[in-house]
């Protein structure tokens, strides 16, 4: 097959960090409290105003508190697990590599004995109507390795009992999410709205403060997980007084994306250009027989993480460790022919490709894509058929 010509103008499909928003150059940080603490005035209108947008943009109701926490998005679903769970017995959800983190956090690291484990394999989905409201809920809304989400918020039940906790991150920004069956959500800047790392953002509703106030975990916590003092909620934490020192770096760029996002016709404009993106792969895949979606139920197919299976049959008939070298071939050569970078599937996941579409993602750049996609299969099947 003859090798493309065009290129997409923004190779970047990495699924973490994500692509910076389109028109996006280091003059946007020009305006960034740098130099300044995060206590001061300036600093802290900047961290309060991220906040804002921030409610603003999603949705998030008046009652429920938003924090800029450590950590990422990891930090932030340890603060909920470590000062949260324990009153009641907890339901875990995987079929991803995250959530069976999170499964290992409360089993092997909390070491709770009260745990219903509800897995699922790659490509598919626990069983939602096995999950019992009693118990607290433990759940990543899009599996980010697996190209998985659910399908919707009908599963969780307005009457519930435990409190719904819900890793978020690859989700949020690309997907309309019911905040009012949630309790928990978390997320990181630099997945959908393409921000930068090591901040996380933490979403409590009252429900979950209510447990803060009336619930102490047996186990010491370590400071920059602690939302209490005295038995009451910390309040000043989530109006802006952080628990550690933030970048102002990073503040002033997650402004700037939420700007941009309110400028795309706020969420719904973003889960469009979300959606609008894996239309385009699910357009290619529908064409063509070497290729399919891990996620064949198109009900919990993720329109961010888009994770793509070689369904060919000399692929499948190849032994595991050649499969992830074909598989890694490919992702090695679109990178080495600046047509994608960073596309390879999670180590955990079965090989193939993943493809963020989230809506940082110019659906021209997916469109240039495409043709590289036919090259680099037929590069592979010459070499390793």
């Amino acid at each position: 097959m003859t090798k493309p010509n065009a290129r997409p103008a923004r190779p970047e499909f990495s699924s973490g960090p994500c692509a910076k928003r389109p028109g996006w150059t280091p003059e946007a940080l020009k305006d960034a409290a740098v130099g300044r603490s995060h206590r001061s005035k300036p600093g802290k209108k900047k961290i309060v105003e991220a906040i804002d947008r921030t409610r603003h943009l999603l949705g998030i109701p008046a009652d429920y508190r938003i924090a800029i926490v450590p950590a990422s998005d990891t930090g932030a679903v340890e603060m909920a697990l470590w000062s949260l769970l324990g009153a009641r017995p907890v339901d875990m959800l995987a079929w991803e590599s995250f959530g069976e983190g999170w499964v290992t956090d409360v089993a092997k690291q909390l070491k709770l004995k009260d745990v219903r484990v509800i897995k699922a394999g790659y490509g598919q989905i626990a069983d939602l109507k096995a999950v019992d409201w009693t118990h607290d809920v433990v759940f990543t809304w899009n599996g980010t390795t697996s190209g998985v989400k659910v399908p919707n918020g009908d599963w969780i039940a307005d009457d519930r009992q435990g409190l719904a906790i819900c890793d978020a991150t690859s989700a949020v920004f690309a997907m309309e999410l019911p905040w009012t069956k949630l309790d928990v959500v978390t997320w990181s800047w630099q997945k959908v709205m393409g921000g930068e790392g090591a901040h996380g953002m933490l979403v409590l509703s009252p429900r979950a403060i209510q447990r803060l106030e009336s619930y102490s975990p047996p186990w010491p916590l370590p400071k920059i997980f602690r939302m209490t003092s005295g038995g009451k909620f910390s309040e000043a934490i989530f109006k802006g007084d952080t628990i550690n020192t933030p970048s102002l770096l990073c503040v002033e760029d997650a402004i700037d994306g939420l700007k941009w996002g309110e400028s795309v016709g706020g969420l719904k404009g973003l889960a469009k250009r979300s959606s609008d993106n894996l239309a385009v792969l699910e357009r290619f895949v529908a064409e063509r027989k070497w290729i399919s979606f891990l996620a064949a139920d198109k009900a919990v197919r993720s329109n961010t993480s888009v994770c793509l299976n070689i369904a060919a049959p000399w692929f499948a008939a190849l032994p595991a460790d050649r499969q992830a070298a074909a598989a890694r071939k490919m992702a090695e050569l679109l990178e080495s022919e600046k047509a994608a970078y960073d596309v390879g599937s999670y180590r955990d996941a079965p090989p193939g490709l993943r493809i963020w579409c989230g809506a940082t993602v110019e659906k021209s750049d997916l469109e240039a894509l495409l043709p590289w996609l036919d090259w680099v299969y037929a590069e592979i099947e010459r070499e390793f058929s």
